[in-house]
């Protein structure tokens, strides 16, 4: 997103350059190409290649992937996957450990089999990920307790 809004403000820059060379009145809404980032976030989710589409070397590939939805179980196990991002050819045994911290959190059985084996993990059944809570009742907490 940051390189598309770099050369978004780049095109207003040259059109504001070109009004004033020509005195012409400056148009908000004929200098902001709204298709410029669009466009290239639809690129992005579509092929999964997040980066400039001109350099491609230096884009990070497979960073969004397509909802497996073959039955509500996969549907549900795609969703609540992690992962870790490591190369895959690494024998490196640390990070594809479960934590200790991270038991009830994550499954410690649920991991596919062959090179992205521990880097790949899944929420735990029960476990819930909680968005936008209050941060009061947790400030007070802390300035009663300490």
């Amino acid at each position: 997103f940051r390189m598309l809004f770099r050369k978004l403000t780049k095109d207003v820059y040259r059109y504001l350059q070109k009004c004033v060379e020509t005195h012409k009145e400056f148009n908000l809404a004929l200098a902001v190409k709204h298709q410029t980032i669009t466009n290239g976030l639809k690129y992005s989710l579509a092929t999964g290649n997040w980066g400039d589409q001109k350099k491609s070397m230096s884009s990070k590939a497979g960073v969004s992937q397509v909802l497996n939805r073959y039955t509500y179980a996969s549907t549900l196990s795609h969703l609540r996957r992690c992962n870790t991002p490591l190369g895959r050819e690494g024998k490196i045994a640390k990070p594809r450990q479960l934590h200790n911290t991270h038991w009830g959190m994550v499954c410690p059985a649920e991991t596919p089999e062959g090179q992205a084996c521990g880097l790949v993990k899944n929420l735990a059944l029960m476990s819930c990920i909680s968005v936008g809570t209050i941060s009061a009742p947790v400030i007070e907490f802390l300035e009663e307790w300490g």
